[in-house]
């Protein structure tokens, strides 16, 4: 009884090692879309990491025993060493996985990256219309996208398509399902919108009614019955619609590391918002200090750290509490439960927004596009201070 007593108080127990590292290369993009997971004020972040630097994270990683690595950005094609970073990868041993727009994915450029050894590609789309696809994204990508997945498909890569799904364009599921379809891919993710970073500036604009849902995904559904084994269909639903959290990045520290382009190690792309976190920088702390024994990744490791009523909730060890950047920015703290859980006294502020949608009121304030001036507008002003 005494070890047991001993081992409890001691905290949680050591975690494992991160199996997946994210490394967000850069946070230009040629792209400036309104749903963008980049944070508000990357306009404001400190440089880049440079080449030899990048080369010391991957190799630390795969020391601490991570096997896949992304490597993502914005948008990642536009560091003129993507293929010295991936050729190092392989030559760890990581399986690689490029997120990218397209832009910049000549049949040369594939070709250097095919060579240096990189094993997939996912291939973003914003519609399956060329005039959505372009508004959404604010640049005329449409049919550059076509010619990438058929560069993508010569390369013999298998081809992950990535659909942000949103009001917008949720009511088109069918002809983007036809378009990944056409293009060959193997796999395609809908991925319904997360209201953090730009996509909750713009929320009012993006949230799609629950008929819109229900709708979508007995399309899906269909889909997947008529492709059979041609092509892999993930509809990953959305949790304001869904009325119960989703685990924050699986399980916060417990199998994601992401290195953003400045070198700030974090459990997730969107962490460093939380306030009272210090998260260490890869370049004065290694990888094997920051997942072990950094503050930023231990505060929210486990279910030690929580207050009611996720404390006593018999579902606490499946959710871990949620999202905590949810929970900081609609309940503007990142220890709340996440309002999306019906038992939070901020799930109001959900439903709320849900009545919204489903009242077909046009939006007050007109969308904000992901570009430097408007980060640092929107980074300015969350700098002003509010009234008390």
């Amino acid at each position: 009884m005494n070890a047991i007593a001993d081992a409890a108080a001691s905290g949680p127990a050591r975690p494992g090692p991160p199996l997946w590292l994210l490394a967000e290369l850069t946070y230009r993009c040629p792209l400036h879309c309104v749903f963008c997971y980049n944070p508000v004020d990357f306009a404001t972040q400190a440089a880049e990491l440079g080449t030899e630097d990048w080369l010391r994270v991957l190799r630390e990683g795969r020391e601490l025993g991570a096997v896949q690595c992304g490597l993502s950005g914005g948008e990642p094609l536009l560091r003129d060493d993507l293929e010295i970073l991936v050729a190092e990868a392989h030559r760890l041993g990581y399986y690689t996985n490029l997120l990218t727009s397209g832009v910049g994915l000549t049949e040369a450029r594939a070709a250097a990256l095919k060579a240096a050894g990189l094993d997939h590609v996912q291939l973003s789309f914003q519609d399956s219309t060329r005039e959505i696809n372009d508004f959404l994204s604010h640049t005329k990508t449409f049919e550059l996208k076509h010619k990438v997945a058929r560069i993508i498909k010569a390369q013999g890569w298998p081809m992950v398509m990535n659909v942000v799904i949103h009001r917008l364009n949720i009511d088109h599921i069918d002809s983007i399902i036809a378009l990944a379809d056409e293009c060959g891919a193997e796999y395609l993710e809908l991925a319904n919108t997360q209201y953090y970073s730009w996509a909750l500036h713009n929320r009012d604009h993006l949230l799609p009614t629950q008929a819109q849902l229900t709708r979508a995904e007995g399309v899906a559904d269909a889909w997947r019955h008529k492709l059979g084994d041609r092509m892999r269909l993930f509809f990953v639903a959305p949790d304001y619609h869904e009325g119960r959290p989703k685990r924050c990045v699986n399980g916060w520290g417990s199998m994601f590391l992401t290195v953003a382009p400045d070198g700030t190690a974090m459990p997730c792309h969107t962490a460093r918002m939380l306030p009272g976190l210090a998260f260490p920088n890869v370049r004065q702390t290694s990888l094997r200090e920051a997942w072990y024994d950094s503050e930023g990744f231990n505060r929210y490791r486990g279910t030690g750290w929580m207050k009611e009523p996720c404390a006593s909730c018999e579902h606490k060890e499946q959710d871990l509490g949620g999202c905590r950047c949810q929970a900081f920015l609609l309940a503007q703290d990142p220890a709340a439960a996440d309002p999306v859980c019906p038992k939070s006294p901020q799930h109001g502020r959900v439903t709320e927004a849900l009545a919204r949608a489903e009242s077909g009121a046009p939006a007050v304030q007109p969308l904000v596009f992901r570009d430097p001036a408007n980060s640092r507008r929107l980074a300015r002003a969350d700098a002003e201070p509010r009234p008390a």
